[in-house]
């Protein structure tokens, strides 16, 4: 891995922790998992760096949570955040970021547009959602599908940031073309 990988691999990390200023909207009903902006970082971490990089960025950002950094939404951090609800997306974020990347690079012919939006909605979606309803509902107690129906409201929302993703990886290509990894 060379600097210049390292560099970004702690940039996205960094944006990540910066989208957790963004002030979380809580939803009661769903064991508190809020709504955040930090997701945006993790399809953008996948689309823009590819899945290993993508990934590390991820995790890198999630070792400092776990550290005590009080870098997720609503400063919060350290180990007691994987025994709340939010355990299942915090989890699905590093392979959701990975599944995004991997997804921009499988789709390198498609327009870089349509290929960002379709990588960010399942990495950043279907995958880290696989992972989040399963957690919400074992650690608040519900069924599966009281927890994927409460999970549905974070839907218009994740959408919003997967348009964004999309936005910024073909701005980004167009001005910075060297700065999507997973193109080059």
């Amino acid at each position: 891995m060379t600097d210049r990988s390292l560099v970004h691999i702690a940039f996205y990390a960094a944006l990540i922790a910066a989208l957790g200023l963004v002030p979380p909207v809580a939803i009661p009903f769903l064991g508190g998992v809020p709504i955040t902006a930090q997701t945006l970082g993790v399809m953008l971490a996948g689309v823009m760096l590819g899945p290993v990089r993508g990934g590390l960025a991820v995790l890198l950002f999630l070792f400092l949570v776990a550290l005590g950094a009080p870098i997720l939404a609503g400063g919060r951090g350290g180990l007691g955040v994987f025994y709340t609800p939010s355990v299942g997306f915090l989890i699905g974020w590093p392979i959701g970021a990975f599944v995004t990347g991997w997804i921009m690079r499988a789709t390198g012919e498609m327009n870089i547009l349509a290929s960002a939006a379709i990588s960010a909605a399942i990495g950043g979606i279907l995958v880290v959602y696989a992972f989040g309803i399963p957690g919400v509902a074992y650690m608040a107690e519900l069924s599966l599908a009281k927890a994927a129906l409460g999970s549905a409201i974070y839907i218009p929302g994740d959408l919003v940031k997967v348009a964004i993703t999309a936005i910024v990886t073909q701005t980004v290509a167009r001005g910075l073309p060297g700065a999507l990894f997973t193109r080059t």
